[in-house]
């Protein structure tokens, strides 16, 4: 009986894979950057199973190119906008994702961030390293206080409600805003649920957690800007998308808002000559939100079990498009 034939878009960690090589015909692309789209319809020709990034583009096309036979498609990640998920449920397979084994490791660096911009970190390494440093001086990068401050989280979902324990140690006031509002509870921690424009009016900070879709695309653009306080710091450890660059740049640089944190841009990623990346007061990463070793690992595991779950007929422990497991004719 012959195995079954997977494609895996980039290198996972190594643990991950030895369950999957037991069991199946693997190939991983070596490359550091993802498979161009043209090559990715070649390699997934004739596969059962896919484990795709965010990087990939997984659309209708993609999956007749695989053929009929492709049972699974497993997400490394817990987003899925770069899924057709309803061209994948009409054709009955199943997409996994990662969500809850990145929760805390995000919201580690989504805090580590917000302290990040409050006190200008990357600035004064960067005094330092220029050897602008003469003396202690009282009015050397001055930043905003962490403690006390009122932070408001957009989508208070696992990743947000971590942000959130965070921040109740540091004493901060917390407002949430969901785009569909739903009321959450997390022991120990005091957050009141308000509309965006309140959020955006009363917070000192604003973490961005919410999943990009179509309503959620610039949520954050210059309107929202423009209710934003003068000293306000954005953080986005999301999706780029969510926020609007170029209302983002014009904002830092008018002074309508402090400072921004970001671990996720668009475009995605930012040009080393981006307008963006010229203003002092931005601080921006890789999307590096997952990535300690322990997490990336973790996630390796679920996107695993999800891919073989399905390739045997059993239900993955996590599933992005449940409704195709109810499909009579998925069955």
């Amino acid at each position: 009986m012959s195995r079954p034939k997977v494609f895996i878009s980039r290198r996972i960690p190594a643990a991950s894979l030895k369950p999957l090589l037991q069991e199946c015909d693997v190939d991983v692309w070596e490359d550091e950057l993802p498979p161009p789209y043209e090559i990715l319809l070649e390699k997934v020709r004739g596969t059962d199973g896919i484990i795709s990034l965010l990087t990939d583009k997984i659309d209708a096309n993609l999956m007749d190119a695989a053929g009929k036979q492709l049972k699974v498609i497993s997400q490394y990640a817990v987003g899925v906008d770069n899924i057709d998920l309803e061209a994948a449920t009409q054709r009955c397979i199943v997409v996994g994702h990662t969500p809850g084994v990145l929760t805390e490791s995000t919201a580690d660096l989504a805090f580590g961030l917000l302290m990040a911009a409050a006190r200008r970190i990357v600035e004064g390494y960067e005094y330092v390293k220029a050897g602008r440093w003469r003396t202690w001086h009282p009015l050397l990068l001055l930043g905003v206080d962490v403690h006390g401050a009122t932070l408001g989280i957009v989508g208070m979902g696992r990743i947000g409600q971590a942000v959130a324990r965070r921040a109740s140690g540091f004493g901060m006031k917390v407002l949430y805003y969901n785009h569909r509002p739903k009321e959450v509870r997390i022991p120990g921690v005091e957050a009141e649920q308000v509309d965006l424009e309140t959020l955006l009016r009363r917070s000192d900070f604003v973490s961005i957690h919410t999943p990009l879709t179509e309503d959620t695309r610039h949520l954050i653009d210059r309107r929202a800007f423009e209710m934003m306080k003068p000293t306000a710091v954005l953080v986005n450890t999301a999706r780029g998308g969510i926020v609007d660059t170029e209302a983002l740049y014009e904002a830092l640089k008018s002074g309508r808002i402090g400072y921004a944190a970001l671990d996720v841009t668009d475009p995605e990623p930012l040009p080393p000559n981006h307008p963006l990346l010229s203003l002092p007061n931005v601080v921006v990463v890789p999307h590096i939100g997952s990535a300690s070793t322990t997490t990336r690992t973790r996630m390796g595991d679920l996107a695993v079990s999800n891919l073989l779950s399905a390739l045997k007929g059993k239900r993955p422990p996590h599933v992005a498009n449940p409704e195709v497991l109810d499909r009579p004719e998925c069955r």
